[in-house]
This record gives structure tokens, sequence and C-alpha cells, in this order.
């Protein structure tokens, strides 16, 4: 891999290529951006309006086609929804040799798909979050096998620059994606609910917004590598207060059952799309 390396820096070809100018991909370049990374960075995107507004954000190259923008990258992020990726692959297979790096952000694709259809055992899957929007994503990435330990550290820098970023095995993929990757939107929805009872309780929404938000922001901090959740509800619980009424509650109306069901479910359509 050394002569490789060195070859691409020879050719100025050290070159990464997003397929997808989505919010993920955003996210990620942002960060990668923000953290000094000298790549060059190309972009494709079917949308016109998208393609000037990530030249001008962040001063990417842009395109509409995705074969010409593969042909130049060593590393090609694929950022589209996994119901586009045949398409996709399709554009860009005869543009990707043995020597490119090939990173996944959809979800339910397995490796597997990838190596089947390109000519390339050098495979990334990963699943990345929201949190890159803000530099606190957390990614999880699981590797091909085959793949060696520079192309491993470089596609990692690209994820650890907007936030956390671990290695999995591929079969922990589907628990990853109910968790972490869609994680996000099951937070909010709990947040959403809280503000509306806020408001049905008298406050105004956008106070309610903030207490809502700024507590959520507050409790993260503690936990984060401070006492477990159990810890921190026995820590604000007091006997007879109002915090074991309302904990009372949540536990009688079944919401570690719910939360529970709601991840399963979300690991199961991971598993159905990767089918």
């Amino acid at each position: 891999s050394k002569s490789w390396h060195s070859h691409i820096r020879g050719k100025g070809l050290r070159m990464i290529a997003f397929i997808g100018g989505g919010n993920m991909a955003e996210a990620l370049i942002k960060g990668m951006k923000g953290s000094g990374s000298k790549e060059d960075i190309t972009v494709s995107e079917p949308l016109a309006q998208r393609r000037e507004y990530l030249r001008d954000t962040y001063g990417v190259s842009v395109t509409f086609d995705n074969a010409e923008a593969v042909k130049k990258a060593s590393i090609i992020v694929l950022a589209v929804k996994p119901q586009q990726m045949d398409k996709v692959i399709a554009d860009i297979a005869p543009g990707v040799d043995s020597k490119k790096t090939v990173v996944s952000i959809a979800a339910g694709i397995t490796i597997k798909y990838y190596l089947d259809r390109l000519d390339t055992e050098r495979v990334v899957r990963v699943m990345p979050n929201m949190g890159a929007m803000k530099g606190e994503g957390m990614s999880v990435l699981s590797f091909c096998d085959c793949i060696n330990d520079a192309d491993t550290g470089r596609v990692k820098e690209i994820f650890m620059s907007s936030g956390v970023a671990i290695a999995l095995p591929e079969h922990q993929m589907d628990a990853v994606t109910a968790l972490s990757g869609s994680g996000p939107a099951f937070i909010a929805l709990f947040i959403e609910s809280m503000i509306e009872a806020g408001v049905s309780l008298g406050l105004g929404r956008d106070d309610a917004a903030q207490l809502a938000i700024q507590t959520l922001r507050g409790t993260t901090e503690v936990l984060d590598g401070g006492p477990t959740p159990g810890k921190l509800i026995e820590m604000v619980r007091s006997p007879g207060g109002t915090t074991a009424e309302g904990l009372s509650t949540f536990e009688r109306e079944g919401l570690r059952q719910t939360v529970l069901k709601a991840l399963e479910a979300a690991a199961r359509r991971s598993k159905e799309l990767s089918k």
C-alpha cells in the first residue's frame, strides 16, 4: 500500500468524491473543512441549486455526473438513499478499481452488496447520524476484512472530524442503526412530547422548548463519563416528590417496553433492507 500512497501524493490524486450532496454529506464536508483537512472534495449532486450552495459554502468542486466524480477519487463516499443505490452503482462501477476505497453511509446495505458489484475490496460501511451537523456525530464503521490500516485511518478521519467514530463488526449494524442512526428522531420525539406537555401546563412554546432542549443538553453532559443513567435518576428523585410521581407514571405506562419495541422494529427494518 506504501507505493500506492506515495503514488497518489505524487499525482495530487488525494481526492474524496461524495455521491449525493444531502444533509449527511454536507455535515461530513463541513467537519472536514472545519478540521483543516486539505483533501480535494468533489460532490456529485443532481439538483443545480444544491450544487451551487455546496460549492459556494464549502469551496468544493461539484458535478451532476457520478461517473465523472469518481474518476480521480481515491475515496468514494456513497451518500444516497438505499433505494437509489442500484442506479448509483451502475453509474460508478466502470470507474472503480482496486485502488479506490468505497465508503457507504446508506442504511441496511451490506458490504457484500458492494463487493459483488464493484471491482474493489476496499469497502467500508458506516452508520453516521445527524449530530454530525454540529460536530457531535456518532458514526459506527464496519470494515471489509481485506482493507489495510492506511485506508481505515483515512476513512476514520473523515468521520472523526464531525464527532465520535468507532469500529464495530457488521453483524451489529442493525442494532447500531436502530440506536444511534434512528436515535436522533426518537429523542426528538421525546423532547417534542415534553414541549407539548409544557405548553398544556401553561408555558409559552418558546419557553417550553428552551427548557426541554437545555435540560437534554445538561443531562447528556452530566451522563458523559459521569454517573450511570440509573444513578442520575436516583440523584434527582426524592421519596414522595414530583420526580417520583412522574417516574412511576412512565413505568406504569410502559415507557421502557415502548422504547424496546420501537428499536426492535427499526432494527428489523434495517435487516429487511439488507436482504
